[in-house]
């Protein structure tokens, strides 16, 4: 059932490559991606299918650019029909989407549990934990003190989380007000999970890495926390290492660096937006499909310099070194995450007199790129500008901007934004504003609604693991973590998410191409809907080196 999953979504991945192809002008019969965004030690020779399978795997972290000129090629003789087994759910309804939660919930649920009683995966007689596609987790390797309770309780189950709440990426701290507001509601019509109310332990790191090893801290070792969840590159970067040697899930990470894609040396983290080197490939796929009359054209790049910023400008590097008839010259402006502003950064790329602008930033540097942008008469001469997905918010980057924001573009990865007017009769998207609105926030705050796209998968682990032999437990978590296969209602139909072990570290593989329209406060897609899923190889990240 698995493998036929896998097969029907690759079928469904090269059909949506070659729709953006057409959408954006792009050649099918086009092989001068035969130099893909391979690793520096790849051999520059490489001419057999095999070799180039060896490269892309090496690569990881993300669609590699050979991945995406293969999809659009329609190099695939695969013939899977669909299961017809699975039923049909309305949409259209909240109803609809319960039940097929619910459904979803199931099939992991029945999948696991055959696994477990077969005695292929969980707990084996030599304590090494066992899942999906070779997953495994040796828990001899974990602290003597482990417990696969820890933090729970009769009636309660505590989630610890480091955040920013303070400093130029504060509004990302509405994340975890949205998120606590979910969970309220699960608390209160379900009596939580399995009779445990959810709670949430949540630590202002200020987007300060130093402090984030500090409240890591203290959550393991004194605040009787089951799990942790963490916000931004540098922080989880900082501490993931010691969070997979104290054995504690580490979930569903709120960052796209490719390093969360490690089921092997960090098996306990997992990922959960679109990786930043996919985004960089969608870039120039943009460029290529949308501007053939200008190639090659020269981008300019405002990168935040740290891990978060360093992720995008290395996947974007990579795709100009292998792609020079798409881009003849790249440069990438780095800037404080701290600078209460930008124009020098902006200003020196204006003077670059760059075709296409692409910012590489995150919080309020968005907003400031934006204007700045604007201000310095680029934004008048360049073809296309480019804002990231993780600022995609339009009540917090975009509205306050005014018109200066007409016309951006956003490689979005597939996440709906709640106050976008094509979403808001939505009944998901309608429950969560009522919802938040009921417990005293504020609706138009789309990254309030963006807690609820971190909490959903998290409720819907959480709630797999309670129904498996054992109940709830830490392994059984990061079995339901590793096999999740859900509809998640706030993204776009055509983005698939789910992880599959050792196989697939990476939960979001697609994306909408989608532009600002300032007059109406939307974004519209343009193009079909792309999805990878299943397509970016595991990335084992080396800190010292910044590659997979």
């Amino acid at each position: 059932m698995l493998l036929k999953r896998k097969l029907l979504r690759l079928l469904s991945v090269l059909f949506a490559f070659a729709l953006v192809a057409a959408a954006c002008g792009g050649d099918s019969d086009d092989d001068s991606s035969s130099g893909s965004s391979d690793s520096a030690t790849a051999a520059a020779t490489a001419d057999s299918s095999e070799d180039e399978a060896e490269e892309e795997e090496e690569e990881g972290g993300g669609l590699s650019q050979d991945a995406v000129e293969k999809a659009v090629a329609g190099e695939d003789d695969s013939e899977e029909e669909a299961d017809d087994d699975r039923p049909t759910f309305d949409r259209s309804t909240l109803d609809g989407i319960w039940e097929e939660a619910a459904y979803n919930r199931q099939v992991m649920i029945d999948e696991i549990t055959a696994k477990m009683d077969a005695g292929e995966w969980g707990v084996g007689s030599d304590n090494v934990l066992r899942g999906p596609a070779g997953f495994e987790i040796d828990l001899n390797d974990c602290p003597a003190d482990w417990s696969e309770t820890h933090g729970l309780t009769d009636d309660s189950l505590r989630v610890g989380q480091t955040t920013v709440m303070s400093g130029n990426l504060a509004a990302y701290g509405n994340i975890s007000y949205g998120w606590e507001n979910y969970w309220d509601w699960i608390n209160e019509e379900f009596g939580g999970i399995g009779g445990r109310e959810l709670k949430m332990i949540i630590k202002d790191d200020g987007y300060v890495a130093a402090q984030t090893i500090e409240f890591v801290d203290e959550l393991i070792e004194s605040a009787n926390v089951f799990a942790l969840h963490g916000l931004g590159s540098p922080n989880g970067l900082a501490v993931y290492d010691k969070i997979n040697d104290e054995c504690v899930p580490h979930l569903f990470y709120a960052s796209g660096h490719p390093a969360w894609g490690d089921p092997v040396n960090h098996p306990w983290t997992t990922s959960h937006q679109m990786s930043y080197l996919t985004e960089a490939v969608l870039w120039g796929t943009w460029i290529k499909g949308n501007l053939a009359d200008q190639l090659p054209v020269k981008v300019g790049g405002l990168v935040m310099d740290n891990d978060f910023g360093l992720a995008y400008e290395k996947g974007f590097e990579y795709y100009a070194e292998n792609n020079p008839d798409v881009v003849s010259e790249y440069l990438p402006v780095r800037h404080d995450p701290a600078a209460p502003t930008l124009t020098n950064e902006v200003t020196t790329l204006a003077a670059f007199d760059p075709d296409v602008f692409i910012s590489m930033t995150a919080g309020n540097p968005c907003l400031l790129a934006v204007q700045e942008v604007e201000a310095s008469g680029l934004l008048d001469r360049i073809s296309a500008a480019f804002t990231p997905s993780v600022c995609k918010a339009i009540a917090a980057y975009m509205a306050p901007a005014g018109m200066a924001a007409d016309g951006w573009w956003v490689v979005g990865g597939g996440v709906k934004d709640s106050t976008d007017p094509q979403y808001t009769s939505e009944p998901f998207i309608a429950f969560l504003n009522e919802t938040l609105e009921a417990g005293g926030l504020d609706p138009s705050i789309s990254l309030l609604a963006t807690g609820y796209y971190f909490a959903y998968p998290w409720t819907e682990t959480l709630r797999v693991a309670n129904e498996l032999p054992g109940g709830m437990t830490r392994t059984n978590v990061m079995l339901a973590a590793r096999s999740i296969d859900i509809y998640h209602p706030l993204m776009m139909d055509g983005v698939a998410y789910e992880l599959d072990g050792a196989a697939d570290a990476f939960a979001i593989e697609g994306s909408d191409f989608s532009q600002f329209d300032a007059e109406g406060q939307t974004w519209n897609i343009v193009g079909d809907i792309v999805d990878g899923n299943g397509g970016s190889p595991n990335c084992a990240w080396d800190k010292e080196n910044g590659g997979c």
